[in-house]
């Protein structure tokens, strides 16, 4: 089952960053920021991981949980949300299977070396586990401030 935008979301089950072993269908009942990212420690990554973090509480206000995935290992991830305090959980999907779910692994070139890695992507997810708006190929620049104004047009449509 791949992500489409009007169909139920694909679910998954990973380790996230408390140690526990949690699946996406866990978080039904609220709204769901689904984002993938490449790389904790990383600068575009870390600006858009401290964006939704300060806009937690307005997101939370508009009945959403913020959940992230990237490849990189539960303990990548435990350093990376103690060292910017991020209040929400992080998927390490090292064998890229939500990723692949999701669309999102994909051959990338850098530096003329090409590889398989994810390219930057947030979905929102309704209550009813429904995908309602994808964004793809993300530009961090107020990103977290787009998704909080989408879940706001959300809630009152």
């Amino acid at each position: 089952m791949t992500a489409e935008v009007g169909k139920q979301a694909p679910d998954f089950t990973l380790p996230i960053t408390t140690g526990e072993t949690k699946s996406l269908s866990d978080y039904k009942g609220q709204h769901i920021v689904l984002y993938f990212y490449p790389k904790d420690n990383t600068p575009g990554c870390t600006t858009e991981a401290c964006d939704f973090r300060d806009l937690t509480t307005p997101l939370k206000d508009q009945g959403a949980v913020v959940l992230g995935v990237s490849p990189d290992s539960i303990k990548k991830h435990q350093n990376f949300t103690e060292k910017y305090s991020l209040p929400f959980p992080l998927f390490a999907d090292e064998e890229a299977k939500a990723a692949e779910a999701y669309g999102v692994w994909q051959l990338k070139k850098n530096f003329g070396k090409e590889y398989m890695g994810i390219v930057r992507s947030t979905f929102i997810i309704d209550k009813d586990f429904n995908l309602v708006k994808e964004w793809r190929k993300v530009s961090v620049k107020e990103h977290a401030n787009e998704v909080l104004a989408f879940l706001k047009e959300l809630n009152e449509a």
